[in-house]
């Protein structure tokens, strides 16, 4: 299970391989072991405006009438069927970087030949031009790319991140400048070989690794028309101040303490399967998973017992593990964020209750962990990883005001019996997706649009996201002298 290798971090600039440049005494390490795996690196200023300038080169409207769309779609095919050869060496990637079981990340990677399939459909399907009304005038709608995009990705989504915004920007036309996290530089890399491999266009796509300062190169130089960032509230503020200089397209997508409200008439083993679920996938660790718990007062003890129960009963290991119910956290300064946080809520009065029984590793493991007998007010911070706090409400109005209080803006969770009730709340709760009696990760619908609502960023997900984003309209047509002024 130890021997695996991640890929070497190279950056693609300039539609060439070439070595970055290493951070003296940073390692990235093997989160089951804390073994390093290969040094941290980092891309010289020289090369970041090599890249910049091959971006702004490549940068061109083009044409996109039935046969460029339909060459762009061949093209992206060829990426998704690249992907599906390599699909174990993405997912072995995923699970050394981001410490999430392998049964779970080839699950995911399965998928991404799909995701970028529906890029290569929309492009066929949604024409770039089409005519408007206009008495008779010629006047056409244009839908084009906004130029170079800066596409920086997280480390808890190592290889469906990455793919999902690269095939989106480059399904629209726009160059893409894609910087991974530095704690997950390998999933990323080979998504970006079989782009690579699939016979993209010149500057189509680049590649350079880094830590923050790459990225906040890259979003603060004008030659960038759109940044699309997912990652924490810290970054994403500071993306917004450089990108109000020129007034950048923004895609930022940052998270928040999501919360589940157990309602009066809740099912507490439906509650607590459904919580599990969310407190566990991808090992706690995804902006979108359940943190703050709002249960009425008469479920909150019978719901501690059951999340306890199913607490006990994981299998924690290695992430290379078929077995593994849980992996360990991903990198070292997540791990010590997380214990400092449970640190906090103890020394706020909160009951800590991990009863999940470790590996003998000496990795970056944590039992999934609830923390509980504390006002909500105190629980706002973001957790990011198996950890939830569990507060008691008199009233499912009250659940609701707190939930509201402090909203994330992002996702929220919703347990109770009677489905229409449950709906009528989570319609009033100020987040851009709530999920009722369950915690998947999958869109819940077809054609599913998801904002991010206050602090939880800027833009959402949904529907033909090549053309939300990263294009642009434009209006092109004959003046008339009888438009009424």
């Amino acid at each position: 299970m130890t021997d695996m290798t991640l890929p070497r971090p190279l950056n693609y600039i300039a539609d060439e391989w070439s070595e970055p440049e290493t951070i003296p005494s940073a390692w990235n390490l093997d989160p089951n072991t804390r073994q390093p795996v290969h040094p941290m690196v980092t891309t010289a200023a020289a090369d970041i405006e090599r890249a910049l300038v091959h971006a702004e080169k490549a940068y061109d409207v083009g044409t996109w009438d039935d046969d460029a769309r339909r060459e762009r779609a061949e093209m992206l095919e060829r990426v998704a069927a690249n992907i599906e050869d390599r699909i174990e060496d993405i997912a072995r990637a995923d699970s050394m970087s981001s410490g999430v079981p392998i049964s779970v990340t080839r699950r995911v990677a399965a998928f991404l030949p799909a995701r970028v399939r529906s890029a290569a459909a929309d492009v066929v399907a949604l024409p770039r031009m089409r005519q408007l009304a206009a008495g008779g005038r010629d006047v056409r709608l244009f839908r084009l790319p906004w130029g170079p995009a800066a596409v920086l990705t997280p480390w808890n989504g190592p290889s469906f991140i990455p793919a999902a915004k690269v095939v989106s920007a480059v399904a629209a036309g726009c160059p893409v400048l894609l910087k991974p996290s530095e704690h997950a530089p390998g999933s990323a890399q080979l998504v970006v070989e079989c782009f690579v491999a699939a016979g993209l266009p010149t500057g189509a796509l680049q590649l350079v690794h880094g830590t923050g300062e790459v990225g906040a190169s890259l979003t603060s130089d004008r030659r960038v028309k759109v940044v699309s960032f997912t990652g924490g509230p810290g970054a994403g503020r500071a993306i917004a101040r450089a990108a109000a200089e020129d007034f950048k397209v923004l895609q930022l997508e940052l998270g928040g303490n999501n919360p589940v409200l157990v309602l009066e008439d809740a099912d507490v083993d439906v509650a607590a399967d459904g919580i599990m679920e969310g407190l566990t996938k991808l090992n706690g660790q995804w902006c979108e998973g359940p943190g703050k718990v709002l249960a009425h007062r008469q479920l909150t003890e019978p719901l501690l017992a059951a999340l306890e129960q199913r607490i006990a009963a994981l299998r924690i290991g290695h992430s290379l593990d078929e077995n593994a119910d849980l992996g360990p956290l991903s990198n070292e300064p997540h791990y010590a964020t997380l214990l400092s946080r449970i640190e906090n809520l103890r020394t706020s009065g909160a009951r800590i209750s991990h009863p999940a029984q470790l590996p003998d590793l000496p990795g970056f493991f944590l039992s999934p962990t609830v923390a509980s007998g504390i006002d909500a007010t105190a629980a706002t911070a973001e957790l990011f990883g198996p950890v939830l706090t569990l507060h008691s409400v008199d009233s499912d109005e009250e659940a609701l005001r707190t939930a509201n209080q402090n909203p994330s803006g992002l996702d929220a969770y919703v347990f109770g019996t009677d489905t229409d009730h449950a709906i009528e709340i989570g319609s009033r709760i100020q987040s851009g997706e709530v999920r009722v009696n369950g915690a998947k990760l999958a869109d819940l619908g077809d054609d599913s649009a998801q904002s991010f609502w206050g602090t939880a960023g800027i833009g959402g997900h949904g529907p033909a996201e090549s053309v939300r984003v990263f294009c642009g309209d434009r209006v092109v047509g004959v003046d008339s002298p009888h438009l009424p002024i």
